[in-house]
C-alpha cells in the first residue's frame, strides 16, 4: 500500500510541477526559440505544452499501474467477510417490503 501511496504522490507532484515549469519557463524567455514568438502565440504554446505535460504524466501514471502484478494484492479476509454480510443483508426497505408481504399472507 505504501508503494500505491508513493506513486500517486509522485504522479501528483509531477502533475503540478511539469504545467508549472513550462509556463515559467516559456513566460520568462528559458526556454530556446520562446523569445521569437509573439505574446499571443507563447500563450497558446505555452498552455498547449503545459495540457499535454500534464497527460503525458496521467498516462506514465496509468503504466506504471498496468505494470503492476496483479496477483500480488490480496484483500484481508476479514473485509471481505464484513462486505459479503452486509451485501446479504437486506436493508431497511427490504426489511419492510418482506414485513408487509407476511402480513398480507
Amino acid at each position: 500500500m505504501k508503494e500505491v501511496i508513493k506513486k500517486f504522490f509522485i504522479a501528483s507532484m509531477f502533475m503540478w510541477a511539469a504545467p508549472i515549469a513550462i509556463l515559467y519557463g516559456f513566460n520568462h524567455n528559458l526556454l530556446p526559440g520562446s523569445n521569437n514568438l509573439s505574446p499571443y502565440s507563447m500563450t497558446l504554446v505555452s498552455g498547449f505544452l503545459a495540457v499535454i505535460s500534464v497527460n503525458v504524466v496521467i498516462a506514465f501514471y496509468i503504466y506504471m499501474a498496468m505494470r503492476e502484478p496483479a496477483d500480488k494484492h490480496v484483500p484481508d479476509p476479514k473485509f471481505l467477510a464484513d462486505a459479503k454480510a452486509s451485501v446479504n443483508q437486506p436493508t431497511g426497505e427490504a426489511q419492510q417490503s418482506t414485513q408487509q408481504l407476511k402480513k398480507q399472507e
